[in-house]
């Protein structure tokens, strides 16, 4: 899943690609660079982050997503939690939510069932403007972060969305320090027990930076590191903005996991 953020504030990339042409010549890029999707984002959700006017955040994602609509046939998500932007980026073609609210907005979980979207639910605590305030988890991170993740793909159910179009995403980052991020990443596989398939978004984050002591601009081996261990544990989608690196990365282990297992059989 290559990242595209329409924003003026991300933490790696703002600024970046909010005239729309810039966009969709980076979109094609990371498809040619093996793709899978694309994410598109309006809204930053950083720690610190201040939330973004429902009619702000149509105006930047609204050209966008139309345009990489037309120029691609690779699906695309959004980045988004309103219901109103969900619905209208559903007419401009977009296919997955990408929600870090896991659907937990008024309306969201109707619009995406009735237009027959999937989605992506993620785990975070509070709000991005505080959420790095309210990091405690007093019976641990991974049995906090699967209940949620199991209660939302339950109430998502009740409320008529299938299961089938429903992606889970324990939210590196959001809400987390860093032995939390760690604890989540070694615990994988147990949250893949929920049954469904698993989003990981690691790249350039400042789990990566606080291993590294580095800066955004170099976290690139580390995010590919962190990406081939989450895939080697469960996840099935990898959210990034590094797609060449990661792409080829994981391209390696897949052919050495296929190797092993026909030696297996053999």
């Amino acid at each position: 899943m290559g990242i595209l953020n329409v924003t003026p504030d991300s933490f790696s990339d703002g600024g970046d690609f909010t005239d729309p042409g810039r966009a969709v010549a980076h979109a094609l890029q990371m498809v040619a660079e093996g793709a899978a999707l694309i994410d598109i984002g309006g809204e930053s959700t950083r720690p610190g982050a201040t939330p973004v006017p429902l009619d702000e955040e149509l105006r930047r994602l609204m050209p966008t997503v139309s345009a990489v609509a037309a120029a691609t046939d690779v699906p695309i998500s959004v980045d988004t939690s309103q219901p109103e932007v969900i619905r209208a980026v559903a007419d401009a073609g977009a296919q997955l939510v990408n929600d870090v609210r896991a659907l937990q907005r008024p309306g969201a979980v109707e619009a995406v069932a009735e237009l027959g979207l999937a989605a992506s639910l993620m785990h975070m605590r509070g709000e991005p403007g505080l959420m790095q305030q309210t990091s405690d988890y007093p019976d641990g991170v991974v049995v906090t972060v699967r209940d949620f993740l199991a209660a939302r793909l339950a109430n998502c159910t009740a409320a008529g969305l299938p299961a089938e179009r429903l992606l889970l995403d324990p939210g590196f980052g959001f809400g987390k320090t860093l032995p939390d991020n760690l604890a989540l990443l070694a615990a994988l596989d147990d949250l893949g027990r929920l049954g469904r398939p698993l989003l990981v978004g690691l790249s350039r984050k400042s789990m990566i930076g606080a291993i590294l002591d580095a800066p955004v601009g170099r976290r690139l081996h580390g995010g590919v590191a962190a990406a081939v261990l989450a895939v080697s544990r469960g996840a099935r989608l990898v959210r990034t903005h590094d797609v060449a690196a990661t792409v080829e990365a994981l391209a390696v282990c897949a052919a050495v996991e296929a190797a092993s297992s026909e030696g297996a059989t053999a």
